[in-house]
């Protein structure tokens, strides 16, 4: 079932089309009460200049390496995040100034990977983002950086939406893949495209002759055509599923593969693992407009307040 609605959001053939036409009238329903949501309610200033990284789309569009990206240049910031995939709940702080303060089944993935990649940040979990934000204040934020955030309307804060290059379906949840009707991307203070505004650097550590690929990020085929060669078998899990060292042995036997073949995401889950692990690295490589924009938000919040 995962699979067919990843290929009707991404790659949607003739028999994908049909049931998102049959889906529809439950994403106008859906997609009616977010916009109605964005209208009722009333954003809240924190006194903080809060950037948010976001996107439309379920599934990955590049939101945890722009945040990193971003989150590097300041002094004195803290990544908030929901920690999607964790074995917690609450308020859980992964790391302070890059002391990792936890492990990776309290903070999930994403979050043990921005703190492991961000030496000067905090890195903070919460499903309250209000209650982090004040948590961040309280400790001498002077900037936060909301990873996933365009959906949390009731924060006063400066919107980036990424979005991917193509999208070949438009429609809204569960029709489509969006989190709401396309038009909303409007609200947003800067849209930044892959492909014009940033593109992804893919590099490799520790390859081998005989590779398998084992995944669990959203819609995992998009690593096809950053795949080197000697990639023999492909195994696909649920987006933020954890891994078992005893069946990741079993599977590197059964496809007669030397090393697992991993994204940096799904390495810090491998952390400890006595496996031979090959690497595949991301980055995005972004347009200085996109800094200069965010540099003269910050300054005019400062300044104003």
């Amino acid at each position: 079932m995962r699979a067919f609605f990843e290929a009707m959001f991404f790659a949607p053939k003739w028999h994908h089309r049909i049931v998102s036409f049959v889906l529809l009238p439950l994403s106008w329903v859906y997609g009616a009460g977010m916009w109605l949501r964005r209208q009722c309610v009333k954003r809240k200033s924190f006194d903080i200049p809060i950037i948010s990284v976001g996107n439309l789309i379920v599934g990955g569009s590049g939101k945890t390496p722009f945040v990193i990206a971003l989150a590097s240049r300041y002094e004195d910031v803290v990544v908030i995040s929901r920690g999607y995939g964790r074995q917690s709940r609450g308020l859980v702080q992964v790391s302070q100034k890059g002391e990792i303060r936890t492990d990776v089944t309290q903070s999930g993935d994403e979050a043990m990977l921005m703190a492991l990649s961000l030496p000067h940040a905090d890195v903070i979990v919460s499903e309250n983002r209000v209650t982090a934000i004040d948590l961040a204040k309280k400790k001498g934020a002077r900037l936060i950086v909301l990873d996933d955030g365009f959906n949390r309307v009731t924060i006063d804060k400066f919107e980036i939406l990424l979005q991917p290059q193509t999208i070949p379906n438009h429609h809204a949840f569960p029709a489509g893949p969006f989190r709401e009707f396309v038009s909303q991307k409007k609200v947003a203070d800067l849209v930044v495209t892959e492909g014009k505004e940033f593109i992804r650097e893919v590099s490799f550590e520790d390859l081998s002759e005989k590779m398998l690929l084992v995944t669990a990020i959203s819609n995992p085929k998009r690593l096809d055509v950053y795949l080197p060669e000697g990639v023999v078998g492909k195994v696909y899990l649920e987006d933020h599923a954890y891994f078992d060292e005893s069946v990741l042995q079993a599977l590197l036997k059964s496809h007669g593969a030397t090393h697992i073949l991993c994204t940096t995401k799904d390495k810090v889950k491998m952390i400890g693992f006595k496996l031979p692990i090959a690497e595949m690295k991301l980055k995005l490589a972004l347009k200085n407009e996109i800094f200069t924009q965010i540099d003269e938000y910050i300054k005019g919040y400062r300044y104003e307040k």
